[in-house]
């Protein structure tokens, strides 16, 4: 279970990094790189759902296709312009502010230290946006927002779904067709190159598709409360990889922006109220 968890965690912070290298690195458009990240990742889980039996198009719906899909565009345009050790935080940080906002507004109630911690998640992030030398790009901070915001209520609608694993292939498939509108939006400025290409297929395929499918094979051996923790390892995985294999500086600026909202969200998490069994 620790190697299915290690590995899962290793690919979703592989997605940051493959994005931006392929921005950064080779003449691939952001649009591109989306739409062939979703294909490559619809026909792997496809793959995955018919070899254990299932079929995707029974999972899923267009709704939740919808917000995966504005998860995956506005992933791929931030990374045109940040860092993959910033986005990372701001996408992760986006993401728990989300999921724990939508709790508060269904009546969930915080005890007074984990209000603490999601007044410092929250304040980490602005704080990581204020203006200085080392200040991000605005418009790719924004759009990483928006990407963590799509992905909280993905993960919000996928709750309770009786097969994840078919619901999450059903509906890459349906965020494929919508992206065929995206494309031909782009279409003027569509670019492709060979490394471009690989790495958007590598981040469906393997970082997204048998990434997600080892995720779920690793959930049923881990605690709700030890699966989202062990999430919080995802942007210093990838801060780390940016580090090593991108040639990136980590600012201080980013660090104590990455230890104020990692620990307010540990916070929110590790003291949530046990139910009684």
């Amino acid at each position: 279970m620790a190697v299915l968890t290690t590995l899962a965690m290793l690919a979703f912070a592989g997605n940051s990094l493959l994005c931006r290298l392929a921005l950064r690195d080779s003449t691939i458009d952001a649009a591109s790189f989306t739409s062939v990240r979703l294909v490559s990742g619809a026909l792997v889980l496809w793959l995955i759902v018919r070899w254990r039996g299932g079929t995707a198009a029974r999972g899923g719906d267009w709704t939740s296709a919808l917000a995966l899909f504005a998860y995956a565009a506005a992933f791929s345009y931030a990374y045109v312009s940040l860092s993959a050790a910033t986005g990372a935080l701001l996408l992760f940080g986006a993401v728990q502010v989300t999921m724990i906002g939508f709790g508060l507004w269904r009546g969930e109630r915080l005890s007074a230290l984990q209000t603490l911690g999601f007044v410092a998640a929250c304040a980490g992030l602005v704080a990581l946006l204020l203006p200085g030398a080392h200040a991000p790009s605005w418009r790719g901070s924004v759009l990483m927002l928006v990407a963590g915001a799509a992905w909280g209520v993905y993960s919000l609608r996928g709750r309770g779904a009786g097969n994840p694993l078919a619901a999450t292939a059903g509906n890459f498939w349906r965020a494929s067709v919508i992206t065929v509108g995206l494309s031909l939006a782009a279409l003027s400025n569509a670019r492709l190159d060979g490394a471009g290409t690989a790495a958007a297929v590598a981040s469906g395929a393997v970082t997204s598709g048998v990434g997600y499918a080892i995720w779920y094979s690793a959930l049923r051996g881990l605690k709700a409360t030890q699966a989202a923790v062990v999430q919080l390892t995802v942007p210093v995985i990838a801060a780390a990889g940016a580090v090593a294999l991108l040639g990136e500086a980590i600012t201080l600026q980013l660090a104590v922006a990455s230890v104020v909202v990692l620990g307010g969200v540990a916070l929110v998490i590790l003291k949530a109220p046990r139910r009684p069994p």
